[in-house]
C-alpha cells in the first residue's frame, strides 16, 4: 500500500509539470499529510478522475475501491461515505459496488466560471480504523454554449458630417466555453459605408469597432441596418448574431417655409377669450431637433401680444384680450417661424372683425334730489340724465323707461338726455321711498340694456294728528290702592314720522267731586302711563272720567282727545254692622222664650249691615257659643234664632248666645253680638232668677279639670303640629329631590284665567305671564316677543326704555310684527336744484343750441387760452354770469375750465395727445357748456394736435438670434417693428442697420402703415471666425427736430457637429485594494470635443465588453468618474480591463481603456467544516474518545491562509492534529452528566494574515445518562401528622426523592413496605401513590385507640438495572374534642331528692360537695372547668372553677329557705368546648326529718315570677300604642295624598290665590316701596319649566327661557339659598272653599 501510495505521488508530480503548473502550497501540504499518515500506520491515498459535463446521472466515474486497493467488505464494514464541503453533491458512492457514479448533473460554466482546468474535491472516510482519502474530479468542457451578445440589438446614432475613418465600439460577445470552444472572430454584414476591426484585450477578450469609410448621406440613407457575427471554434461550430441599427443625425440646413404667405380670418368682435382664430403651418426639410419649429408673434408695433396668444408648437391663434370693432376694424399679424438651429421665416395674419351690438347703453345722473317733500306739486323735477351708446348706427339709438306703477315719468327735449319728474301727489304715509329704476335700450339686434336704480325718499309733513284706537277707555283700580300706582297705560299712534310722530299725552284741566282732577290722578307725558295720586275709597267715590289729550310734535301740532273711565273695585275693608240686637252694658235680658214655646219659635232677628258691595256684603250668621247648643239655632242667611227643641222644665233659665256675623269677603271679616236669653213664663221669675246674672260665677267647679285637660290637649295638638310640619317639610323636600331626579309629572296649581308660554298651549286661555314689576319700573326689564303666536314679556336686563314707550315706537299695541324704519332726510344742494332748472328751462323755453369747435396743441401749460367762447358764440360776459353759465361733462377728467369774468376758455388740465386718443385721428373731446334765464346749451369740441413728443421705441432693447453656422446665404431673421406713438409726419419713417459683412437690411410695410424690417444673410457663417456678431437696429421718425430709437441684436452662431470626442489618454492606470468600498473613487476619464452647444456634451459609458464589468464598476455618464459598485475579489481576478466609449451629441465617439490592478488584502476568514460529529456521548465514554472530526478552509493564499484551531479552556476535551487543517475533537477527562448535560463546545479558527481574521463554529455536545445515581430523600425519617376521625381517603403526606438521572433512569416509583400495625398489615391503614408519592389514609383514626404508628417506604428509580432507597414515615394521629365530660359524683338518678344537707350552722367555707367529672380526650380537650349556671340563692353558693367543689360563700341565716336546688356546669377546653350539666339539691336544715318534710313537692315547684304578669300588660301596652300611632301615620299620610290628587286634578271650585303682601306695582313712578319683582304662576308642565332667576337692579328676576329644564322648586330652592331676601317669596297653592 504504501508502494502505491509512492507510485501515485509520484504520478500526481509528473501530471503537473506536464501541465506546466506550478505545484502550489495546497498541494504539497496534502503530499506532506498523506505522507504523515503513511508514517502513523493509517491508510491514505489521492485519487485523480476526469469526466464530461453535462453527463448524465448514474454514469460511471470510476472504481475507486480497486484503485485505493480496497475491498467492497472493508467499504461496508468501515462505513465508507463521502464528505464534501460543498451544498452539492455532485458524486455518489456505490459501496455495494465500490464505484463512484454520477449524482447530479455537472455544468462546468457554473461550477468554474472560467477558471481552468475545473474540478472539484472530497473526501472518503472509512472507520475501524479511520482512513481518509482524497479525491479529485476534473469536469472537461464541450461546445455547449454559443456566442452571445448582452443585446440582440443596439443603436448607434451618427452624424451626417462625421469624418471618413469615425471609429464606432460595438462591444464583444460572451461564449462561456474555454479553449477552442471559446469565441475566435467576428464578421460583420456587406455595406458601402463601414469596416470592421477586431482587437483583443490582455486578457485575452475579443472585441470589434466599425470604421466609417466614406461620409453618410442622410437624405439617400437616413438608416442603416447592420449584422455582426461572432463565431467559435468548437465542433459543430456556433455562432450569434447582433443587429445594429445606424440612426443618421441630420445638420440644420434648411429653414423654415410657411404653407401660405398670408392668412386671413374673420371673427365677430364679442368672440370671448379662447376663441380659436386660425392655425398657421411651417414645415423644415430637417429632422428631429432641426425640424422642431416654434411660432411667435414678430415684433410688432401696438398691443397685439395682449389681444391675441399662439401655441409655440402647434401655430393655434386664439384670442387672448377683447376686441373693439370702434377701435380697429381689422387687425394684421405678424408670425415668425423659428427652428432649433436659428433659422427662421415670416407670415402675416390679417384678422377682420364683425361688428355686433356689443356696448350697453350708459347712463348718467347729471342731478338728483332726494329727499323730495310728500307735498310736492305734480311736475316737479326729481333728476336729469343722459345716456350714451358707443355702438353707431342703430346699436347706437337709445330708449329711456322707468318701472311702472310709481308716481313719476321721463321727459326729453333733446336726445340722449332725460328729465324725471312728479307725475301724481306723493304720501309718505303710503310710501316713504321709491326705488326708480332707469332703463336705457339701444336698438340693437339683439338689444342691450342697462339700468340705473336711484332711491328717492320722500320727506314728512305733519298731516296726520295723533290717533286713539278707541274713544273711550276704561281703567279698573281697586280701592285702598297705594299712592303712585299704575293704573292704566294710554297708547296712541301717529302715522307721521320722527318729531311729527312723537307724542306727548296730556292731562285735561278738569274737576271730580269739586277737586281737580290732577289731585286724583297723573299722565306721563311721555308714556301715556296713568298714575293713582291717592288711594281712592269705593265707599266714597265709585268711578270718575278724565280727558286725555295725545299731542304730535310737529309745527303746527296735532292733537287728539280721549276719555277714560276710571272704574274703583271694591275691597272688603269693612266688617259687618250689628243693627239689631243693640249692644248695651246695662242690659240684663233681652229675649224671654216661653217655656210652652214650640218647636221653631223666633227667640229673635239678628239684624247686620255691611257698607261694601258684591260678595263683600253677602253676610252670613253663625251661632259662635250657647247655654245649650241643642235649644237654638241661627238661620245662616237671615239670622233668625230658633228654637230647635221643645222647651222643657230642666232648661235652665239664663241662656246666654253668642252669634258671629262674617262677610263674604277675601279675608273675611266678622262681628260678634252677645243675647241673653230668658226661659220663663213671666217676668217676675225672670227677675227674681237674674237678679246675679250679670254677676253669674263664669266658671265651672270642674274648671280645674278641664284647664289640665285643655293643657293636655293643646301640648298634644301642638306636639302633632311639630310632628305633621316635620313630616311635611321632610316630604317636601323628598318631593323635590324626586321631581329634579325622576320623570314623574308635577302638576300645580293655576288660576283659571292662566295659559303656560310653551309653543304646545295646553291650557286653553290667552294670557302668558301675570308680572310684578319692581320699584324700578320706570326704567323696566320687560318686553314683548312672541312665543307660539302669543305677545310674551321677556325679561333683558340691557332694556333701558320704559316698557310704554318701547311698545309705543315698536307698534306692538297695534302690531307686535311690525317694525317701522327710520330714513334721513337729505337737503336738496344747489348743484341738484341748478340741474332741475336747467332741465325745466329746456323743457318749457325755445332752446338756443350752438357748436364750436377749437384745436390746441397737446402738453400746452395750464391756464393757456384756448378761444373766446362768449365772443364765437355772440354772448356778451354779462350774460355768461347772470345765466350762471358753467361747463357740463360726462368725462372724469375736465381738461377746460371757462373763465365767466373774461368769456374764454382755458386749459384746466395737462392734455396729452397719445393717453386721451392713441392712434385716432383727428384727436378730440366735446363738452357741454350751459346758460340758464333763458336755458342755452352749446355744444363745444377741441381737437388735439400732435408734436413730435415721443422717440420710435423698440419692444425690447435687445434681441437675441442663434444661427447655426450651416445657414444658406438669403435666409431671412424678421426682427420686428418700432413704436411711435407720435402721428403723421412725427411716426416713424424707415430703418437703418450698423454695418456688417453678412447681413443687409430690407423694410416692409403692412397695409395698416406699420413698417417693420427683416435681416437676410449675405455669405456663409463661420463659427470658428466670428462665434458671436452684435448688430445695432435703429428706428427713425420724421418729426423736427428728428427722434430715433436703437435696439441690439446679439446673433449667437450655432456650431455643426463636425468633430469627435477625443480622449487624452488611450489607456488610464489604477491600483485599489479589494476589500474597497462601494463608492470609491477608481479613476476619471476625460474627452474633449472640438464642436459647441449640444455637440460639444459628451457622454462615458463602459464599451459593451464580456464579463460583469457593469455589476462591479459603474462611470458617470456626464463626468466619466468611475466608481466602485460591486465587490471586488482579489481571488478571483487580480485586475481588470475596461473599455470607455465616450460619444457627443451629434453620434460621433471614441474609445480608451482603463486597467484596473487590485492589492490583495487579507479579507477572507477561515471556514469550519463538520465532517463528523458524534452527539449524545455517554457520560461514561473513555478519556480519548472520538467526538467530531472538522476541517479548515482559508481562501486567501500565503500567510494569510495559514490556519491554527482551538477550542475554549475548562473543557474535558481537546483537539488532535495528524494532517494540516484537519483535526480531531476527543474527551480530554471522565463526563459526568449530573454535573453538566450538555456542552456548547466553540472551535476558533485563525488565519496568520495582518490583521487576523478568524470564525468559530459551536457544537452542541448533549451528554447521554446512564443510570449511576440512586433516588435520595432530604430526610431518613419523615413524621406525618394526622387529625383523628380523619374520612377515608384523606391525603396526609406527600414523599418526594429526587433522582440526579435524566429520563427513565430519573422516573421515581414509591412502593410500601409490607409490615404490620398492632397484628393487622400495614396496607390496610394506608396507602402510596407510586407515582406521585401522597400517602393517603384508608380509613379513619381514632386517637384514644391508637396514638401513633411507622412504616417504611421505598423510592425506585426506572433504570436497568434498577437503584432505590428506604425511607422511614412516622405517622402521628392528634386527638380532637369529641368527647364531652362524664360526671363521675354525684350520681344522677331519677329518685334522688336530696343530695347534700349544709347545717344552719356550717361557716363560711363550709364543703357542700365536690363535683367529679373526667374527659376521654387529651390535651387542653380534658382540661375541665366548673361553673355554677344555676341556684334558689346565688349569693349563698359557690363552685371552684378547676376542682368542682362546692362551698358556701356567707354565713346561713334563718332566712334561706331549705329548700336549695343548685345547676353546675362542666365544660373542656376544646374547640368547640363540650360540656355536661349536673343538678345538685342541697337542702338546709339541720336534721334530716326536717329536710324529708320540707322536700315533700320540691319537684313540683312554681316556675314562674309574680313579677312576669305586670311586665306583660307593659309590653302589651307599649305595642298596642306603637301600632295605633303607626296606623293613625299611615291614615294621615293616605288622606293628604288623596286630598292633594283631588285638589290638584278633580276640584272644580273656584280658585281665589293670594298674593303676597311685599309685592310692587308695575308702573314708571315706583312709588311703591316693596322689592319683589315677579309672581309667575307656571304651567302643567313645569317640570320643565322655562323661568329661570336673573338679578335686575339689584333684584333676582324669574326670566322667561324655554330652554330652561330645571323644576320650579329647585330653581327657587337654590336661588333662595343664595339670595335671602328671595327666601320670602313662594308659589301660592293654597285654596279656600268657598259656600
Amino acid at each position: 500500500m504504501y508502494k502505491m501510495f509512492v507510485i501515485t505521488l509520484c504520478k500526481m508530480i509528473h501530471c503537473y509539470q506536464l501541465q506546466r503548473q506550478p505545484l502550489d502550497r495546497v498541494i504539497l501540504w496534502r503530499v506532506l499529510f498523506i505522507m504523515a499518515l503513511c508514517l502513523i500506520s493509517n491508510i491514505n491515498a489521492q485519487i485523480r478522475y476526469s469526466v464530461p459535463e453535462e453527463t448524465k446521472k448514474g454514469s460511471l466515474i470510476g472504481n475507486i475501491a480497486h484503485d485505493l486497493g480496497l475491498d467492497v467488505q472493508r467499504l461496508r464494514s468501515g462505513r465508507a461515505r463521502i464528505v464534501s464541503g460543498d451544498s452539492t453533491e455532485y458524486v455518489e458512492l456505490k459501496t455495494d459496488k465500490g464505484i463512484l457514479v454520477v449524482k447530479e448533473r455537472i455544468d462546468r460554466e457554473q461550477l468554474c466560471a472560467e477558471t481552468t482546468p475545473c474540478s472539484f474535491t472530497f473526501e472518503i472516510i472509512l472507520d475501524n480504523p479511520m482512513e481518509l482519502h482524497h479525491v479529485t474530479v476534473e469536469i472537461l468542457d464541450v461546445n455547449d454554449h454559443s456566442p452571445t451578445f448582452p443585446n440582440d440589438e443596439i443603436s448607434l446614432e451618427i452624424s451626417e458630417s462625421a469624418a471618413p475613418g469615425a471609429l464606432f465600439l460595438l462591444g464583444s460577445a460572451d461564449d462561456p466555453d474555454v479553449g477552442l470552444n471559446a469565441l475566435q472572430h467576428y464578421t460583420m454584414s456587406p455595406n458601402d459605408y463601414f469596416i470592421l476591426k477586431e482587437h483583443s484585450s490582455p486578457d485575452g477578450i475579443k472585441y470589434a469597432e466599425m470604421v466609417l469609410q466614406k461620409p453618410l448621406d442622410r437624405e439617400q440613407h437616413p438608416r442603416l441596418s447592420l449584422i455582426l457575427i461572432a463565431v467559435d471554434g468548437g465542433n459543430p461550430q456556433r455562432s450569434g448574431n447582433m443587429k445594429i441599427e445606424v440612426t443618421l443625425l441630420d445638420i440644420n440646413d434648411n429653414a423654415p417655409v410657411f404653407n401660405q404667405s398670408v392668412y386671413r380670418a374673420a371673427i365677430a368682435e364679442n368672440a370671448p377669450k379662447g376663441t380659436y382664430i386660425t392655425t398657421v403651418n411651417a414645415s423644415d426639410a430637417d429632422s428631429e431637433a432641426n425640424s422642431l419649429i416654434s411660432y411667435s408673434f414678430a415684433n410688432f408695433k401696438s398691443n397685439r401680444n395682449f389681444i391675441f396668444k399662439i401655441d409655440r408648437k402647434t401655430g393655434v391663434i386664439t384670442l387672448t384680450g377683447m376686441f373693439d370693432y370702434e377701435r380697429a376694424k381689422k387687425h394684421e399679424i405678424g408670425i415668425e417661424a423659428k427652428d432649433q438651429g436659428g433659422l427662421g421665416n415670416s407670415a402675416k395674419v390679417i384678422v377682420d372683425l364683425i361688428d355686433v351690438n356689443d356696448n350697453a347703453p350708459i347712463i348718467n345722473i347729471m342731478s338728483f334730489s332726494s329727499p323730495v317733500t310728500e307735498d310736492a306739486t305734480v311736475g316737479t323735477t326729481i333728476a336729469i340724465f343722459s345716456v350714451k351708446d358707443l355702438d353707431a348706427g342703430d346699436n347706437g339709438h337709445v330708449d329711456c323707461t322707468i318701472n311702472q306703477n310709481i308716481p313719476f315719468k321721463l321727459q326729453s327735449s333733446l336726445r340722449n338726455y332725460y328729465t324725471l319728474v312728479t307725475d301724481a301727489a306723493l304720501d309718505r304715509e303710503r310710501v316713504a321711498e321709491y326705488n326708480i329704476t332707469i332703463t336705457a335700450t339701444d336698438s340693437g339686434s339683439p338689444a342691450l340694456s342697462s339700468q340705473k336704480t336711484s332711491n328717492l325718499k320722500v320727506s314728512d309733513v305733519n298731516d296726520n294728528p295723533p290717533r286713539f284706537h278707541k274713544t273711550v277707555y276704561t281703567a279698573y283700580v281697586t280701592e285702598n290702592n297705594s299712592p303712585g300706582l299704575s293704573i292704566f297705560t294710554l297708547s296712541a299712534q301717529d302715522d307721521d314720522w320722527n318729531q311729527n310722530a312723537r307724542i306727548s299725552y296730556l292731562l285735561d284741566e278738569t274737576t271730580v267731586g269739586g277737586s281737580p282732577v290732577s289731585s286724583f290722578i297723573s299722565v306721563n307725558a311721555d308714556s301715556g302711563v296713568v298714575h293713582a295720586l291717592r288711594g281712592f275709597d269705593y265707599e266714597q267715590m265709585k268711578s270718575f272720567s278724565v280727558c286725555v289729550k295725545a299731542q304730535d310734535g310737529g309745527s303746527p301740532p296735532l292733537s287728539t282727545n280721549v276719555t277714560l273711565d276710571i272704574i274703583i273695585q271694591d275691597q272688603n275693608d269693612n266688617a259687618p254692622q250689628v243693627l239689631y240686637p243693640v249692644q248695651t252694658g246695662s242690659s240684663v235680658v233681652s229675649e224671654i222664650v216661653p217655656r210652652a214655646a214650640d218647636v221653631g219659635y223666633l227667640v229673635t232677628k239678628v239684624v247686620a249691615v255691611d257698607v261694601d258691595s258684591g260678595q263683600n256684603a253677602w253676610l252670613s250668621y253663625k251661632l259662635q257659643k250657647a247655654t245649650d247648643r241643642a235649644l237654638f239655632e241661627v238661620g245662616l242667611q237671615n239670622g233668625e234664632i230658633r228654637t230647635v227643641r221643645q222647651v222643657t222644665d230642666k232648661d235652665a233659665v239664663k241662656q246666654k248666645l253668642t252669634v258671629v256675623v262674617e262677610d263674604n269677603g277675601q279675608p273675611s271679616r266678622s262681628a260678634v253680638v252677645s243675647i241673653n236669653v230668658a226661659v220663663a213664663d213671666s217676668f217676675p221669675e225672670v227677675l227674681s232668677e237674674f237678679t246675679d246674672f250679670t254677676h253669674e260665677k263664669q266658671y265651672n267647679e270642674n274648671l280645674t279639670f278641664y284647664l289640665v285637660l285643655a293643657l293636655a290637649a293643646v301640648s298634644f295638638l301642638f306636639i302633632t303640629c311639630v310632628v305633621v310640619i316635620i313630616s311635611v317639610k321632610i316630604y317636601r323636600w323628598r318631593q323635590s329631590r324626586f321631581l329634579y331626579q325622576s320623570n314623574l309629572p308635577v302638576i300645580p296649581y293655576y288660576p283659571p284665567h292662566y295659559a303656560d308660554t310653551g309653543v304646545t298651549g295646553t291650557l286653553p286661555h290667552g294670557y302668558n305671564y301675570e308680572v310684578c314689576m319692581t320699584t324700578d319700573s320706570r326704567k323696566s326689564d320687560c318686553k314683548f316677543s312672541t312665543l307660539g303666536g302669543q305677545s310674551v314679556l321677556v325679561v333683558d336686563p340691557s332694556f333701558t326704555e320704559t316698557m310704554q314707550r318701547a311698545m309705543k315706537e315698536n307698534n306692538f299695541l297695534k302690531d307686535p310684527d311690525k317694525c317701522t324704519e327710520t330714513s334721513r332726510v337729505h337737503p336738496l344742494d344747489g348743484v341738484y336744484l341748478w340741474r332741475i332748472l336747467f332741465i325745466m328751462a329746456v323743457c318749457l323755453l325755445s332752446n338756443i343750441n350752438a357748436q364750436i369747435r377749437y384745436s390746441v396743441p397737446e402738453e400746452t401749460k395750464k391756464g393757456s387760452i384756448i378761444g373766446n367762447i362768449a365772443h364765437d358764440l355772440g354772448l356778451d360776459v354779462q350774460r355768461l354770469r347772470s345765466g350762471r353759465a358753467r361747463i357740463v361733462s360726462g368725462d372724469s377728467t375736465e381738461y377746460v375750465e371757462l373763465k365767466t369774468d373774461k368769456g374764454i376758455l382755458v386749459v384746466k388740465e395737462r392734455i396729452d395727445r397719445e393717453q386721451l386718443c392713441a392712434e385716432t385721428t383727428p384727436c378730440s373731446f366735446t363738452f357741454e357748456i350751459i346758460v340758464d334765464n333763458p336755458m342755452e346749451l352749446h355744444h363745444v369740441t377741441v381737437e388735439i394736435l400732435d408734436v413730435n413728443d415721443h422717440s420710435p421705441t423698440f419692444a425690447k432693447n435687445d434681441i437675441s438670434l442663434e444661427i447655426s453656422e450651416s445657414a444658406a446665404p438669403g435666409s431671412r431673421f424678421l426682427l420686428g417693428s418700432a413704436d411711435d406713438p407720435d402721428v403723421g409726419l412725427n411716426a416713424l419713417q424707415h430703418y437703418t442697420m450698423s454695418p456688417n459683412s453678412y447681413f443687409n437690411l430690407k423694410e416692409h410695410s403692412r397695409p395698416d402703415g406699420v413698417k417693420y424690417a427683416e435681416m437676410v444673410l449675405q455669405k456663409p457663417l463661420d463659427r470658428e471666425q466670428h462665434p458671436r456678431l452684435s448688430l445695432i437696429l435703429t428706428a427713425v421718425d420724421g418729426g423736427n427736430p428728428q427722434r430715433s430709437g436703437n435696439m441690439k441684436i446679439e446673433v449667437t452662431v450655432l456650431d455643426a457637429n463636425d468633430n469627435a470626442p477625443v480622449f487624452n489618454q488611450s489607456v488610464y492606470r489604477a491600483i485599489i485594494e479589494e476589500n474597497a468600498r462601494k463608492e470609491t473613487y477608481i479613476t476619471t476619464v476625460n474627452a474633449s470635443d472640438a464642436d459647441s452647444g449640444m455637440y460639444s456634451l459628451i457622454s462615458y459609458s463602459f464599451a459593451n465588453l464580456k464579463g460583469n464589468i457593469n455589476d462591479i464598476f459603474k462611470i458617470d455618464e456626464k463626468t466619466g468618474v468611475i466608481t466602485v459598485i460591486g465587490v471586488l475579489d482579489y481571488e478571483k481576478a487580480k485586475k481588470y480591463e475596461i473599455g470607455i466609449e465616450a460619444k457627443d451629441q451629434g453620434g460621433l465617439g471614441n474609445s480608451a481603456k482603463v486597467i484596473v490592478d487590485l492589492i490583495d488584502v487579507n479579507d477572507n476568514a477561515p471556514v469550519i467544516s463538520v465532517m463528523s460529529f458524534s452527539s449524545p456521548v455517554t457520560e461514561d465514554a473513555t478519556v480519548g474518545t472520538t467526538i467530531a472530526i472538522v476541517s479548515v478552509k482559508d481562501l486567501d493564499a500565503g500567510d494569510n491562509g495559514h490556519v491554527d484551531c482551538t477550542i475554549a479552556r475548562n473543557t474535558p476535551f481537546k483537539l488532535q492534529s495528524s494532517l494540516r487543517n484537519y483535526y480531531t475533537l476527543v474527551t480530554d477527562a471522565a463526563l459526568d452528566r449530573e454535573r453538566v448535560a450538555e456542552y456548547n463546545i466553540t472551535i476558533t479558527a485563525t488565519d496568520s494574515g495582518s490583521p487576523a481574521l478568524s470564525s468559530q463554529k459551536t457544537l452542541n455536545l448533549k451528554v447521554s445518562d446512564v443510570n449511576d445515581n440512586p433516588p435520595r430523600f432530604q430526610k431518613t425519617v419523615y413524621t406525618a401528622y394526622v387529625t383523628e376521625n380523619n374520612s377515608p381517603g384523606l391525603s396526609i403526606f406527600t414523599l418526594s426523592a429526587q433522582d440526579d438521572d435524566w429520563n427513565q433512569n430519573a422516573r421515581i416509583s414509591y412502593l410500601l413496605d409490607e409490615t404490620t400495625v398492632g397484628g393487622s398489615p400495614v396496607s390496610s391503614f394506608i396507602s402510596v401513590n407510586a407515582d406521585s408519592g401522597v400517602v393517603h389514609a384508608l380509613r379513619g383514626f381514632d386517637y384514644e385507640q391508637m396514638k401513633s404508628f411507622t412504616i417504611c417506604v421505598k423510592a425506585q428509580d426506572g433504570g436497568s438495572p434498577p437503584l432505590s432507597t428506604n425511607v422511614t414515615l412516622d405517622i402521628i394521629i392528634q386527638d380532637q374534642n369529641d368527647n364531652a365530660p362524664q360526671v363521675l359524683y354525684p350520681v344522677q338518678t331519677g329518685g334522688s331528692v336530696v343530695a347534700e344537707i349544709v347545717p344552719r350552722a356550717a361557716d363560711v367555707g363550709y364543703l357542700v360537695t365536690k363535683v367529679v367529672a373526667v374527659d376521654v380526650d387529651s390535651g387542653q380537650n380534658a382540661w375541665l372547668s366548673y361553673k355554677l349556671q344555676k341556684a334558689t340563692d346565688r349569693a349563698l353558693f359557690e363552685v371552684g372553677l378547676q376542682n368542682g367543689e362546692i362551698r358556701i360563700v356567707r354565713q346561713v341565716t334563718d332566712k334561706d329557705a331549705v329548700k336549695q336546688k343548685l345547676t353546675v356546669v362542666v365544660e373542656d377546653n376544646g374547640q368547640p368546648s363540650r360540656s355536661a350539666v349536673v343538678s345538685i339539691n342541697v337542702a338546709v336544715a339541720d336534721s334530716f326529718p326536717e329536710v324529708l318534710s320540707e322536700f315533700t313537692d320540691f319537684t313540683n315547684e312554681k316556675q314562674y315570677n309574680d313579677k312576669l304578669t305586670f311586665y306583660l300588660v307593659l309590653a302589651l301596652a307599649a305595642v298596642s300604642f306603637l301600632f295605633i300611632t303607626c296606623v293613625v301615620v299611615i291614615i294621615s299620610v293616605k288622606i293628604y295624598r288623596w286630598r292633594q290628587s283631588r285638589f290638584l286634578y278633580q276640584s272644580n271650585l273656584p280658585v281665589i290665590p293670594y298674593y303676597p303682601p311685599h309685592y310692587a306695582d308695575t308702573g314708571v313712578t315706583g312709588t311703591l316701596p316693596h322689592g319683589y319683582n315677579y309672581e309667575v304662576c307656571m304651567t302643567t308642565d313645569s317640570r320643565k319649566s322655562d323661568c329661570k332667576f336673573s338679578t335686575l337692579g339689584g333684584q333676582s328676576v324669574l326670566v322667561v327661557d324655554p330652554s330652561f329644564t330645571e323644576t320650579m322648586q329647585r330653581a327657587m330652592k337654590e336661588n333662595f339659598l343664595e339670595d335671602p331676601e328671595l327666601q320670602e317669596m313662594e308659589i301660592v297653592k293654597e285654596t279656600k272653599e268657598s259656600r
